[in-house]
């Protein structure tokens, strides 16, 4: 099984991201993905999760509004759109899969991708 993150990089704020998690070695459909992130110094935080038909989605109140978790199951892909961004946004955001509905912490698997947001 993998899970591989891409997409990240240097935005200023009120910026705009897309992430990218391709997976591979599991059954993608069957699957609850998300997004958890660690901001430099501070633990895992729950960030967003995508139900394995696509619908319904979840998101932690910091970032609701502002991001927009998709999925395309023939491609194993899930997606995150951040948009207007925040300098609290700065983190290394990993993609998560789950046989059930997790909105929480939990250690990814992935290196993950790093989004830094400074002016």
């Amino acid at each position: 099984e993998r899970l591989v993150e891409s997409g990240g990089g240097l935005v200023q704020p009120g910026g705009s991201l897309r992430l990218s998690c391709v997976a591979s070695g599991f059954t993608f459909s069957h699957y609850f993905m998300g997004w958890v992130r660690r901001a430099p110094g501070k633990g895992l935080e729950w960030v967003s999760t995508i139900n394995p038909e696509g619908k319904p989605t979840y998101y932690d109140a910091s970032v609701k509004g502002r991001f927009i978790i998709s999925r395309d199951n023939a491609e194993n892909t899930v997606t995150l759109q951040l948009d207007n961004l925040k300098t609290e946004d700065t983190a290394r955001y990993y993609c998560v899969k789950d046989p059930v509905l997790i909105r929480a912490p939990r250690e990814p698997a992935g290196e993950g991708t790093l989004v830094t947001v400074s002016s």
